[in-house]
């Protein structure tokens, strides 16, 4: 009896320890309620997103709100299908706090058939996180809570109670969850804090499955690029008193730096703390060795290889098994162990340390306290940790019209376009629409078809606009063909507007033939006949005339003999003239250039018939 007391005083010890170096800040994540009607209570309050349920995160949800005539602190069950508005609108239950768990009472409304449960708070204080005890964690009904609930100041629950007891009209509310997840770009990053103990219950259970189930996702996500993943993983320290002790040395690795809690809580049997601590810091270093070689989704590979093949139950939990497993997934062994460093030794572990370092909150974010959480963009989800749950919560991370094609499956999001085109601009005759589906709901943006972009607004106009916009319904301008003629307003030459072409005129949209006799734009000469036709004119001359259209003119089409032979004369005399004064210039030039360099050439050089003076010779010999 007395070692056990030491053994629980010691484990006080070290979980107080523990929780005083990481539980400093606990942030409460929040979703919205707007009142949409009655007029007189209209506004927008903040609600506490509960830790248990589906939050719809990145959506909203707008119904009827109603509060029971009894039982309204929801701890017994309520007749089935016992809420239904006249309206049709969704049920969204309000409850009182108090007697009983937070939980059970969204139970107790989504089996009554409410779309989502408010509970109103019975005192004055800060909104909180309604979660699940643990102490109920054994109960089936929390894993089957399928709604979204949330915690309400009093104040708020009083306004609402008032406004129903009145009863001239329904309370309208609308649930907003669009801004409880950041989504900042086309990437959403997130973590998640667990543990490779497998004999903790509850809790180790449900982090397991949730890794073996939402593995293909997570892969899926990882190699597509959209998502970076990181495992954390949760370790105490050994407080200095107790560092020699037996309980700290079988907890602990690096002289008490480093520790979790027995995994049987026996300290005589089964494994201890410490070989819970070397095997997280095991998992750590294979997804720090699989993200330097470019694989960081192995991870997901090798803890649920392990959880198979090695695990506490089958007294396999060990070094052996686990090289056994990284042996098979084709990772450097000798990578691992050398990330993993000496546990024995009386230093820091770069890896751990850092582990502790990130436990604690910064900014937005809080501390993490419990096992397992699931930090989304730096924010902690709040829900149930399943499946298609976190999928959806991933997915309103992302930058909207960002998301990956998992993210629009009709399984997890309501194609908004599929109804009246979301109230967006479309072409039927091309099958063109600006409406793009996401999974918060949908955008309006002109699109790009072809390598053709569309401008406008997106909800009443997109215009084709730069190179091939001709191609794509004309670019939006007119067109018409009569006679096998074509006429177009769109022009390739120009990136976009609308210009009738030339015997038309109109704004490009609509283009009317130009009656260019009528308008006396052409074919005004004396002798000429004017006649209308689409997109043009027809001018004849009279007699035996011919029209020069060029000059709006007629001429005479026949000449005669002595005609031609003057006009050649003229034109023969006119081309000899020419290559007379051609040559005559060319030998101006050219003479004029010889006299040029001679004039240069004598001022350097002597010519021979200029001072040509013969000159004696003179003798050397002397007399």
């Amino acid at each position: 009896m007395a070692s056990l007391q030491g053994w629980l005083a010691t484990f006080l010890v070290l979980s107080a320890a523990a929780m005083s170096s990481v539980a400093g800040r606990f942030i409460v994540e929040k979703s919205f309620v707007r009142v949409l009607s009655p007029e007189h209570i209209r506004g927008h309050h903040d609600a506490a997103i509960a830790n248990f349920g589906v939050p719809n995160y990145g959506g909203t949800m707008t119904g009827v709100v109603m509060y029971p005539e009894k039982g309204t602190i929801g701890c017994a069950s309520f007749p089935n299908g016992a809420f239904k508005s006249k309206s049709k609108r969704p049920v969204i239950l309000l409850l009182d706090r108090g007697d009983c768990y937070f939980a059970l009472k969204a139970w107790h409304g989504q089996n009554a058939g409410a779309a989502a449960v408010l509970v109103a708070d019975n005192v004055d204080e800060p909104l909180l996180t309604m979660d699940t005890p643990e102490a109920s964690r054994n109960s089936e009904y929390v894993e089957k809570i399928t709604i979204p609930s949330a915690l309400i100041n009093r104040a708020f629950g009083e306004a609402l109670k008032k406004a129903l007891a009145k009863g001239n009209e329904e309370v309208v509310v609308r649930l907003d969850w669009r801004e409880s997840m950041p989504h900042p770009d086309n990437r959403v990053e997130y973590e998640f804090w667990t543990n490779s103990n497998d004999e903790c219950g509850p809790r180790c259970q449900e982090q397991m499955n949730f890794v073996k189930n939402f593995k293909g996702h997570a892969q899926l996500l990882e190699r597509g690029g959209f998502t970076q993943f990181t495992p954390h993983y949760i370790t105490w320290y050994c407080p200095e008193p107790f560092v020699l002790s037996r309980q700290c040395k079988s907890q602990c690795i690096n002289k008490g730096r480093y520790c979790a809690p027995d995994p049987e809580q026996d300290f005589g049997e089964g494994y201890d703390g410490k070989d819970v601590v070397i095997e997280n810091l095991r998992q750590l270093c294979v997804h720090r060795v699989a993200n330097e070689s470019g694989r960081p989704w192995v991870w997901w590979d090798f803890v649920t290889d392990y959880h198979i093949r090695c695990s506490m139950k089958e007294k396999k939990y060990s070094r052996d098994c686990a090289d056994k497993v990284v042996k098979s997934l084709g990772l450097p062994l000798d990578k691992i162990s050398k990330c993993m460093g000496d546990p024995e030794a009386d230093v820091e572990n770069e890896v751990l340390k850092r582990e502790q370092e990130v436990q604690v909150g910064h900014g937005s974010r809080g501390d993490v306290t419990i096992l397992p959480t699931l930090v989304i963009n730096n924010v902690q989800y709040r829900g149930i940790l399943e499946r298609s749950a976190i999928l959806k919560a991933i997915c309103a991370g992302f930058k909207e019209s960002t998301e990956p094609p998992v993210c629009l499956s009709g399984d997890i999001e309501t194609n908004q376009c599929l109804e009246s085109n979301g109230g967006c601009w479309q072409e039927l005759r091309l099958n063109i629409t600006a409406c793009k589906d996401t999974f918060r709901g949908r955008i309006c943006k002109c699109p790009t078809v072809n390598g053709v972009r569309y401008e406008g607004d997106g909800y009443t106009s997109c215009q084709a606009v730069g190179p091939g916009r001709c191609t794509m319904d004309n670019g939006g301008c007119w067109s018409d063909t009569r006679n096998g003629q074509i006429f177009s307003a769109c022009s390739e030459l120009e990136l976009s507007g609308c210009r009738c072409p030339f015997g038309f005129h109109g704004d490009g949209k609509k283009c009317e033939d130009v009656n260019e006799c009528k308008e006396k734009l052409a074919c005004q000469c004396p002798d000429c006949s004017c006649t209308n036709t689409w997109g043009g004119y027809d001018c004849k001359c009279k007699g035996n005339l011919l029209y020069i259209k060029a000059e709006d003119m007629c001429i005479a089409k026949n000449m005669s003999r002595f005609g031609w032979f003057l006009t050649i004369l003229v034109l023969a005399c006119v081309v000899g003239a020419g290559v007379v004064g051609y040559i005559f210039y060319k030998y101006r030039l050219r003479s004029y250039m010889d006299s040029e360099i001679m004039a240069i050439m004598s001022q350097y050089m002597p010519l021979d018939n200029q001072h040509n003076e013969n000159q004696p010779l003179r003798s050397d010999s002397t007399a």
